[in-house]
């Protein structure tokens, strides 16, 4: 009795952990190429710009704090060289037209009791504080709360205080903003060409993975060209002519093959004739069957070798395949269930596919009572599982049974019928697409054959 349902059998083995710097590094050639052309791109900027900012940029904002310093060392010369009111007044409107300063003197003021000699700000205020001292030589103050504003400046003069407003651009250098942004421009531009030139690298090697990998599916790739670079291109025409080779070697199997069907059944064919022209004696029938089971030997044992490869892969569903497989399997009177996770398409040679699957669900139902067949699908492989309740194999049995010809006849049924090549031939064909046939323990107690299809 056959039984099909949509259901996904169990849950996919939980993968292994990989380590950290394996996880965080990228895993494919691109990845890894932009990071070893990117990580000395960024080391060589942080390093630029350190040094830009340490010596460039203090250099630059200490010149202009000692400029600034001296600007206003002479407004307070000539304050003091010309104290009329009038005289004053015109020293402090010609220090706000031609030294963009925002000047003004309140007569009598006086700075706090403890004036600080320095700026508690940022590295302009500290420097500019600096250049006061050693220029100005008069307590003052920087409010160090200006923020973007003009840097305001208080100083003590016998007169009162001088409050000074200064811009900040005059203590600034335009360079910084040109040399971040060319720094980022640069590379962002050897990135972006970086990564179009690995690109047009990358694409005729994945182009020859994807050729390596559909060839060992058993698909053809007539389009494969090689391309690239030097060393690419070798390893592509080195591929292309292995291909050719293994084209050459299975087509001159298949043929030599043929010829030896042919050879064989003739004389095969005239001894049956011969023998059912002669009495019907017990010994003639053991002949006549000695005969009939030599000639199913030289079928399995050329599809064995044929192994299917003449085929060509087409889309096929293999959830159509199972059920019409378990359909036959079942007519016996064996209770075999299916059970799929959905419509399963995946391109395959559909005859020899299906003889992998018969052969392995045939062997289920000679051997047990209850087979249940489990179809699903993890990512980009197909994977197909195949129960029985028979008596099984030992564990250190299971890869002989794959060796043509080999029987393990005290582990299962003596009178199997075959010649010890189901197994084989199934592994053979599963191999020509890329995947692999695996032995083990059944829940059901028997033999499970996990069969692993790559999408």
């Amino acid at each position: 009795m056959a039984m099909f349902s949509g259901r996904t059998s169990g849950a996919r083995p939980p993968t292994l952990r990989m380590p950290l710097i394996k996880r965080v590094l990228p895993r494919s050639l691109l990845g890894r190429s932009l990071m070893i052309i990117v990580t000395p791109l960024i080391v060589v900027q942080l390093i630029s710009t350190w040094v830009f900012y340490d010596r460039h940029w203090d250099s630059v904002t200490r010149w202009l704090a000692n400029s600034l310093a001296g600007e206003i060392g002479v407004v307070i010369q000539h304050l003091r060289d010309y104290p009329a009111p009038d005289d004053r007044a015109w020293v402090l409107e010609a220090a706000q037209l031609n030294m963009d300063l925002g000047i003004k003197l309140k007569a009598g003021a006086m700075l706090p009791e403890a004036p600080a000699d320095r700026a508690d700000g940022g590295t302009t205020e500290r420097l500019l504080a600096r250049a006061l001292e050693d220029m100005v030589r008069r307590p003052f103050t920087i409010d160090p709360q200006s923020g973007d504003k003009p840097i305001e400046i208080a100083i003590q003069l016998p007169e009162g205080v001088l409050q000074i407003e200064v811009p900040r651009k005059r203590l600034t250098s335009p360079t910084t903003l040109l040399f971040v942004m060319w720094s980022a421009g640069s590379a962002l531009v050897l990135f972006v060409v970086a990564t179009l030139f690995m690109r047009n690298q990358v694409k005729p090697i994945r182009r020859l993975a994807s050729a390596a990998e559909s060839f060992g599916k058993g698909r053809d790739v007539p389009e494969f060209r090689p391309a690239g670079a030097t060393e690419v291109r070798q390893a592509a025409a080195a591929f292309a002519r292995m291909r050719d080779r293994i084209r050459r070697q299975i087509r001159q199997r298949t043929e030599m093959l043929a010829g030896v069907s042919h050879d064989l059944r003739t004389p095969l064919t005239r001894m049956k004739l011969q023998l059912a022209m002669m009495p019907d004696t017990p010994e003639i029938r053991g002949l006549l069957s000695d005969v009939v089971e030599m000639e199913k030997m030289v079928d399995e044992y050329l599809a064995f070798a044929r192994g299917e490869g003449t085929e060509r892969p087409t889309v096929t569903s293999i959830t159509a395949l199972l059920e019409e497989v378990v359909h036959d399997a079942a007519r016996n009177g064996t209770q075999v269930t299916l059970e799929t996770d959905g419509e399963l398409i995946v391109p395959v040679r559909p005859n020899a596919f299906k003889r992998c699957i018969t052969n392995i669900v045939s062997n289920a139902v000679h051997y047990g009572k209850t087979v249940a067949v489990h179809a699903v699908r993890y990512g980009n492989t197909i994977e197909i599982t195949v129960d029985d309740d028979g008596p099984g194999i030992p564990a250190d049995q299971r890869d002989d049974v794959f060796k043509p010809f080999r029987r393990l006849d005290p582990s299962r049924n003596p009178e199997t019928g075959g010649v010890g090549l189901g197994l084989t031939i199934a592994r053979d064909i599963v191999r020509g697409h890329g995947g692999d046939v695996q032995l083990e323990t059944a829940p059901l107690g028997g033999l499970r054959a996990r069969l692993s299809l790559p999408v």
